[in-house]
């Protein structure tokens, strides 16, 4: 287990949705590291894979995804992108994945307990597990504001107010993300990803100044696995759906296109913002 990249020659990526896994590639294709991707059938974009060696598969194909990984004599991963959880059909077991959740035991699981057995069981293989941050440069937001745009005091209060409650979400392992408006919690992020909750909670929001979308790390997490991410999407959802901002953790997070979320945030007339809780 390392997160030094110097030595990376070849990365396999296993690439969930989203934006991530293509930029990624792309940074690759600047620094010379030569990619094998891991793509899953409806859940990663399939025009990332052209021109490409890839494999692509189903989420619970464990066993063929490590042999052929081993046979393409990848050693360092990245995991990256979003991933919708399947149905059991959807998913259809191989024996190797059968093993890997019959060792979880039939307990519930979140997220990032299932991320880090995951990550244990790849280690076992003998497989180095990177965090895509030490491979894309400043794709950490730091802390202040995104675009022109201030949050108010009082949307400030509210921003502490959704910190705490998405702690808590946290260390329950349940989610990242919260809804507020004002001093009312609007919707807690569960299974169904951050934009369906922006969505969501659209629907829920009162009279006054809109909601707010506060997005932080799990107080557990472990930084190179699903560290919380927006982008240009969750600004468009976000202001669809009526918001007056976003608050997202301060180098524990990713920032898509910054310049992009930059000039959306100032276009729809919200702030967006990277927020450090040890010091608000």
């Amino acid at each position: 287990m390392t997160d030094k990249i110097e030595d990376v020659k070849l990365l396999g990526i296993i690439a969930g949705g989203g934006l991530l896994p293509e930029r990624l590639l792309g940074v690759c294709d600047t620094k010379g590291i030569d990619t094998f991707v891991v793509g899953f059938e409806r859940q990663t974009d399939l025009a990332i894979l052209k021109d490409r060696r890839y494999m692509l598969t189903r989420l619970g194909a464990a066993g063929q995804i490590i042999n052929t990984l081993k046979a393409h004599k990848v050693r360092d991963l990245v995991l990256i992108g979003s991933i919708r959880r399947p149905s059991l059909k959807e998913l259809r077991p191989d024996f190797r994945t059968l093993k890997f959740f019959l060792r979880l035991g039939l307990r519930a699981i979140g997220d990032d307990g299932l991320l880090k057995a995951l990550r244990r069981e790849l280690e076992r293989d003998g497989f180095r597990i990177h965090a895509v941050q030490h491979f894309i440069e400043d794709i950490m937001p730091k802390a202040g504001r995104i675009g022109s745009r201030e949050p108010t005091p009082e949307d400030m209060n509210a921003i502490r107010h959704g910190i705490k409650v998405a702690h808590t979400l946290g260390r329950l392992d349940i989610g990242q993300s919260v809804v507020m408006q004002q001093d009312l919690v609007l919707g807690v992020e569960g299974i169904e990803g951050t934009d369906e909750l922006i969505r969501r909670c659209g629907l829920l929001k009162r009279e006054g100044r809109g909601p707010i979308l506060v997005k932080m790390s799990k107080p557990q997490q472990d930084e190179s696995l699903d560290l919380p991410t927006i982008g240009p999407d969750t600004i468009h959802h976000a202001a669809l759906a009526g918001y007056a901002g976003i608050a997202v953790e301060a180098n524990r997070s990713l920032l898509l296109d910054p310049q992009k979320v930059a000039d959306l945030a100032d276009q729809y007339k919200m702030f967006v913002i990277g927020v450090d809780p040890d010091i608000l």
